[in-house]
């Protein structure tokens, strides 16, 4: 059976920019949550210095939850190749972070769509450079996850591989046991694509999912997917909510995921408008979790 886990969607600026809340309030906050595990982010303000990551390890173990994946944004399409060196660097440093929090899974992203770049360009030079990665992945016992993302907080482009076509490329471009997908539904909105044709694509490569849900705040799907490049920002047509009350559809992409055989963590990425609000996300997932996993 599927293992839940959060992310602080709803703190990050409070974590990460300005200090006000400290990780170990955020873990005491999760507690009230019927999760397994907590999903970091590279970037939380006390992940800087490497001497916390085990005692932080520590404070999520000793309330009964584990760190299951590692969040984190490298840029691997840039055209200079000192510039992927550093990216891989950084990535590699995520990977002792991840083996240190004792999780399995960390993030790799392609990098930024830079207007010179094409697919075939791109798709190399992101493959190349996670499979730079890979040997440190395997012998830390870490599994590198490629999201459908939409964009980093700090990029000036969107992602690389943010359409379906080319995440397909990406994902088809690396073979490897320490290479997965982790599927998120929400932002093939964003990129103006179907998220179950997307599952369907590469159901067989996914090995974690981040559950979120999108509602329309104007227009339709259709003028969504008008939109030049598919989205624009994060979508103005676009908003975050309660995962269940959206635009995803739940019972689809579990029942493709269970029919896969699916059985690895699903962490929420959302409840940014509190607690209460990721609570019961959680404990819609958790129901349909039991109907679609039933032996577990």
């Amino acid at each position: 059976m599927p293992k839940l886990a959060a992310f602080p969607k709803a703190y990050m600026q409070a974590l990460c920019k300005d200090g006000s809340m400290k990780l170990v309030e955020w873990f005491e906050l999760a507690t009230t949550l019927d999760i397994d595990g907590l999903e970091f982010y590279a970037g939380f303000l006390e992940m800087a210095d490497p001497a916390n990551w085990p005692v932080l390890r520590k404070q999520v173990e000793d309330l009964g939850m584990t760190i299951p994946m590692l969040c984190c944004s490298p840029d691997f399409t840039h055209p200079d190749a000192a510039f992927r060196d550093a990216e891989i660097a950084k990535q590699k440093r995520w990977i002792e972070m991840t083996h240190a929090l004792g999780g399995n899974y960390c993030r790799v992203l392609s990098g930024q769509r830079r207007p010179e770049l094409t697919v075939d360009q791109g798709v190399r030079l992101a493959a190349d450079s996670i499979g730079a990665c890979l040997p440190l992945a395997q012998e830390r016992g870490i599994t590198l996850i490629l999201e459908n993302h939409y964009k980093d907080d700090f990029w000036e482009y969107p992602e690389f591989a943010q359409a379906m076509n080319v995440f397909c490329d990406l994902v088809a471009a690396i073979d490897h046991p320490n290479f997965g997908v982790n599927y998120d539904p929400s932002n093939a909105f964003l990129a103006g694509d179907d998220p179950i044709e997307l599952l369907k694509r590469v159901s067989d490569r996914v090995v974690t999912m981040h559950a979120s849900d999108r509602y329309l705040l104007e227009g339709t799907l259709e003028d969504l997917r008008r939109e030049e490049g598919g989205a624009v920002g994060y979508a103005k047509r676009l908003s975050h909510g309660e995962i269940g009350k959206g635009l995803n559809d739940y019972d689809a992409i579990f029942s493709e995921l269970a029919g896969k055989g699916f059985d690895s963590w699903i962490s929420i990425e959302d409840g940014v408008d509190g607690i209460d609000q990721l609570r019961r996300s959680a404990d819609f997932l958790r129901k349909k979790i039991a109907r679609y996993w039933p032996s577990g």
